[in-house]
């Protein structure tokens, strides 16, 4: 009620206000000690939406309650004067202990420097003044050491997940599935959870699926991001929107044409970004809108915008520092599956928190115990004839809390069989008994042998050495197979067939116990093939799904065979499509891989010719295969070539294409 007797409007949307706000309790106890001691400056910054109004208007409250005049100003109609801000503000001068309220100060950041030495000084020593913004104070400001006592910063985050929810419960939104999908949505951002709520709340056919309209998102994009300079800036939160960590020359490789130096600092100053150890990433409900709106926009620049960052961090896991391996692949799973952790977890924190850590030959003796105390003291003996041999194939895990050895992991490199190796590891004399039964290794390839131990095999395995396992796949240059050897009757058995394209039908024995042997031909399923079935594919998809394998693996006699099959008939095509070559990697992914080798064999003729010394060479197979001609006695007459010549040219080109095309298979060499 008031002077007139009736209930006032402003007086009720305070109440809904009230009745909506929830948490803040530890600023709230900040600006509540703040008004009984004398003379502080408060700033408050976080970014759009995150309730920054919303607190300063407890605030108020708060002083009003305790008796203090309170002087309320907005950044949004100062303009940025000296001379308007201290005429908004002058009761500030005719109190003694008043308090001055300033929102959205990012709009008048530049009297931030008359404030601290022109304004702020001449204020009364008991005033209370707070500054709201979404950017933080300048860092010469907080260096000063005459404002050490007086300035307090305050950074304002998203709500707990318990206020989260307490919020949702203000706005109509009950426990149950809604809820929790809006939470997932929003997490603890005050401003998308109103947002999602008013509209949750209103559509009867929202559930646990519910996904925010484009009218919210494009609310959001107004109050979270705004308006940014160039498309090239738009384009640079749309790559932060899809990378879990954003660097400069990430930047760099996805927007070749864009200046990448000038768009990582934009965007490392914006209020909703983070600058971590690794480099940025946006605040969890910017990086969901952002998403939202691209796929909307503009399905085909999401796309290609997906598939232009997962090529670059392809590319990087094959050549980082190892130290680097596990961020990269996890960013390549956080591009794939973009799923949000759920409110007050991380991406990379896992449930065991656990830790690599590079092996030291000093640790093998707790590797080795460890081993023996999971795995039994043959596997513990096999581990201790590696570490000696291999040191740079094992990584440690340890718990974060205690440090305690968790697990150890091995992924061996081996280019030749052995005896003595094959009598210390069954394991590795069965992985190469199998390799030379069904493809043996060409030259200059090896196979790898992997085996993880934990110490608690109830609790599986942690990220970190799911991510060494792919990590370790994908940088293994020239690989021809690799294994990985589980205990027969471990759990982990059904997690490892979305891994592998197929497992051994004989168990290996290891002294008393037996293990499965899954196998991968990287030669017959490419790593880029493999990854994305890895990545597409659900926790309960059936492994035969995966178990053909996609490419031929030729010896060098079948491989130059079928060349010289290939050649004669270059211009059949059904002959062409029969041939083993087209299911080999010179074909590989491509989406016509007849013509794809057609092209292959032309291209390597033509390039015979671009060398003088070859060209006699060139023009052989070129009269010969691509040209039509009846048969070889009118290939020689059509050159001027006795016929025993053309026959030595020809034969020496063949040479030549094979020899060629053979190294290209080996090592997947670029196009002519």
């Amino acid at each position: 009620m008031n002077d007139t007797g009736f209930d006032l409007l402003g007086q009720r949307l305070v109440a809904a206000r009230n009745e909506t706000f929830v948490g803040r309790q530890e600023e709230l106890a900040v600006f509540d000690a703040a008004l009984r001691n004398s003379g502080s400056v408060l700033f408050v910054h976080g970014p759009g939406g995150v309730g920054k109004s919303a607190l300063l208007r407890q605030l108020a409250q708060q002083a009003l309650a305790a008796g203090r005049s309170v002087t309320l100003l907005d950044g949004r109609t100062l303009g940025p004067s000296p001379a308007a801000f201290e005429s908004a503000a002058e009761t500030v001068f005719a109190d003694e202990r008043p308090v001055l309220l300033v929102d959205n100060f990012e709009d008048i950041q530049g009297l931030e420097g008359w404030l601290r030495e022109r304004f702020l000084p001449r204020i009364p020593v008991s005033a209370l003044v707070v500054l709201v913004g979404r950017l933080p104070p300048d860092l010469t400001w907080q260096a000063d050491p005459t404002w050490a006592g007086t300035l307090l910063v305050l950074p304002l985050r998203d709500l707990s997940p318990v206020d989260a929810a307490a919020l949702l419960e203000a706005r109509g939104v009950a426990a149950g599935s809604l809820r929790e999908s809006l939470l997932a949505f929003a997490g603890g951002h005050p401003l998308a959870l109103s947002l999602g709520a008013a509209v949750a709340v209103k559509d009867e056919r929202a559930n646990s699926r519910w996904k925010p309209a484009q009218n919210v998102v494009a609310t959001l994009l107004d109050q979270l991001v705004g308006e940014v300079p160039s498309p090239a800036h738009r384009h640079a939160l749309e790559v932060c929107a899809q990378t879990y960590i954003t660097t400069e020359d990430l930047l760099r490789a996805v927007l070749p044409d864009d200046d990448a130096a000038t768009l990582f600092s934009w965007l490392r100053r914006l209020p909703f970004m983070e600058s971590g150890t690794l480099g940025l990433h946006p605040h969890d409900v910017v990086r969901e809108i952002l998403r939202a709106d691209l796929s909307w926009r503009d399905p085909q620049r999401y796309a290609d915008l997906r598939q232009r960052i997962g090529g670059h961090l392809m590319a990087q896991v094959r050549t980082v520092p190892d130290s680097n391996v596990l961020r990269i692949v996890g960013s390549m799973f956080y591009l794939r599956h973009h799923r949000k952790s759920p409110p007050g977890r991380d991406f990379w924190h896992q449930e065991d928190d656990v830790y690599e850590e590079v092996f030291r030959l000093e640790e093998t003796g707790n590797a080795v115990a460890l081993v023996a105390e999971a795995d039994g003291n043959e596997s513990a003996a096999a581990v201790a004839f590696w570490a000696a041999r291999q040191p740079e194939a094992f990584h440690l895990y340890r718990h974060t809390a205690t440090g305690e050895l968790a697990g150890v992991c091995v992924w061996l490199r081996l280019d030749r069989p052995g005896d003595e190796e094959a009598a210390a590891d069954p394991v590795v004399a069965a992985a190469w008994s199998h390799a030379r039964a069904v493809a043996p290794l060409r030259p200059g390839e090896h196979l790898s042998v992997g085996r993880i131990w934990v110490r608690d095999a109830n609790q599986g395995l942690s990220t970190a050495m799911e991510w060494r396992g792919v990590g370790h796949s994908l940088r293994s240059e020239r690989t021809a197979w690799s294994f990985m050897a589980v205990p027969a009757d471990d759990h982990r058995v059904d997690y490892y067939r979305r891994y592998s394209p197929y497992e051994l039908d004989e168990h290996v024995r290891l002294g008393d116990s037996e293990y499965t042997l899954f196998a991968h031909d990287w030669r017959a399923l490419p790593a880029q093939v493999w990854l994305e079935r890895l990545m597409s594919a659900d926790t309960t998809t059936d492994a035969t799904s995966v178990r053909e394998p996609e490419l031929a693996v030729l010896s060098r006699a079948e491989f130059t065979e079928a060349v010289r099959k290939a050649l004669r008939h270059l211009s059949h095509t059904s002959a062409l499509a029969a041939n083993p070559l087209v299911r080999s990697r010179l074909c590989a992914g491509q989406p016509d891989p007849v013509q794809a080798l057609r092209e292959r064999l032309e291209g390597a003729i033509r390039t015979l010719g671009q060398d003088a010394r070859t060209s006699k060479l060139q023009r052989a197979l070129d009269i010969t295969y691509l040209r039509g001609v009846p048969n070889q006695e009118a290939a020689a007459e059509r050159l001027g070539l006795p016929f025993t010549t053309y026959r030595r040219h020809l034969t020496t080109g063949i040479e030549r294409i094979c020899e060629d095309l053979w190294q290209r298979e080996l090592y997947g060499t670029n196009d002519t």
